[in-house]
């Protein structure tokens, strides 16, 4: 069931946190015939170093931000940090939508051949998902498998697949309270499953892709800890996007995937442990009142697109969690923010 995707229908978005994006020389046979959108953190004043002959790149500055959105809505969604690649997501035009770290490199086949990430993401997309009924053999569509004796029939045609969270190897994601120095993960599980409906996950920016035409005006966070730096561990913004996506799919009767594809993982996990650990109880006391919220939330029925869903979201962030600490009203005003300019940038487009 696999639907052909065609190569001007993806858009490969990377945030640039550093200078130096030699790695992309990794992905070169995977990503070239894709356009590709690079956002360099507003912060970083070096110059970017590019590999050469990309034959459909396109880069984005503070000075791109500042003319697209203006200065008082660039100071408001704050895209800095791993929050850097929303703006790729705001400038992308095309359907599919595939987002990976910068310190991620593709897997290699037992022939030393870097696994095709893009093709996963891009089948997870476009086959069905199933968030209504669990199946026990993990995904139905994947090759391979099938649906279990005893799924309802009326329920295997399943929903449209929103977004893809793939994983990695090498770093894992602990929280820093109990991050080992040294520990690895080396244990890749080939499987892909549905996240059910009603329950929530911890979504990572790590590795993701999603359909931009379903969700894209949903795929923002908002929540960003003062100070946030640019090691996936101290952060908390990709939790809260996947925490708000989630109930949008929920409410609008989209699915989301979790497992392949995976990629391998770079970076010092001693050292981002030792950054991260500053502010883990900042991020980790917030998330405690954050997830009993979006456990109960609900959106109203006259709530139909991505874009009324989220702009709800951000009113009930505000009402019910607003007075609980003024980093979630700061919040609100992104998300709310974060549509209106979604709104008039593809209106322009």
């Amino acid at each position: 069931m696999f639907k052909m995707v065609e190569d001007d229908e993806v858009d490969i978005v990377i945030a640039a946190l550093n200078p130096d994006l030699g790695f992309l020389e990794e992905w070169r046979s995977l990503i070239s015939r894709f356009h590709i959108i690079i956002v360099k953190d507003p912060e970083l004043d070096s110059a970017l170093q590019i590999p050469p002959d990309f034959p459909s790149l396109c880069v984005y500055t503070r000075s791109d931000m500042e003319v697209r959105i203006g200065p008082e809505s660039l100071s408001l969604l704050r895209f800095t940090g791993f929050s850097t690649r929303y703006f790729g997501y705001l400038m992308s035009k095309r359907r599919y939508i595939v987002s990976i770290d910068a310190d991620c490199v593709p897997l290699k086949d037992n022939l030393g051949r870097p696994i095709d990430v893009v093709r996963q993401h891009l089948a997870n997309l476009t086959t069905p998902a199933t968030p209504l009924f669990f199946n026990t053999l993990y995904d139905p569509y994947a090759k391979g498998s099938d649906f279990v004796r005893g799924y309802p029939f009326g329920l295997r045609c399943g929903v449209n697949c929103a977004v893809s969270c793939g994983l990695w190897l090498n770093i894992p994601d602990f929280d820093a309270s109990i991050l080992k120095s040294g520990k690895k993960n080396d244990r890749l599980v080939d499987a892909v499953v549905t996240v059910p409906k009603g329950t929530m996950f911890p979504l990572s920016g790590v590795n993701v892709a999603f359909d931009r035409e379903l969700i894209g005006p949903a795929l923002f966070s908002g929540l960003v800890l003062a100070g946030e730096g640019k090691v996936r561990h101290e952060t908390v913004e990709d939790l809260w996007c996947g925490m708000c996506v989630k109930v949008v799919c929920d409410h609008l009767g989209y699915g989301i995937k979790s497992g392949m594809p995976y990629v391998q993982r770079g970076g010092d996990g001693e050292t981002e442990q030792e950054i991260q650990m500053e502010r883990a109880m900042e991020g980790t006391s917030l998330l405690e009142v954050a997830v009993p919220f979006f456990q109960s939330v609900r959106l109203p029925q006259s709530a139909v697109t991505a874009e009324e869903c989220f702009v709800e979201m951000a009113k009930l962030v505000r009402e019910e969690l607003g007075r609980t600490d003024p980093c979630f009203a700061r919040a609100a005003d992104a998300m709310e923010e974060w549509v209106r300019v979604w709104g008039s940038m593809h209106t322009k487009q």
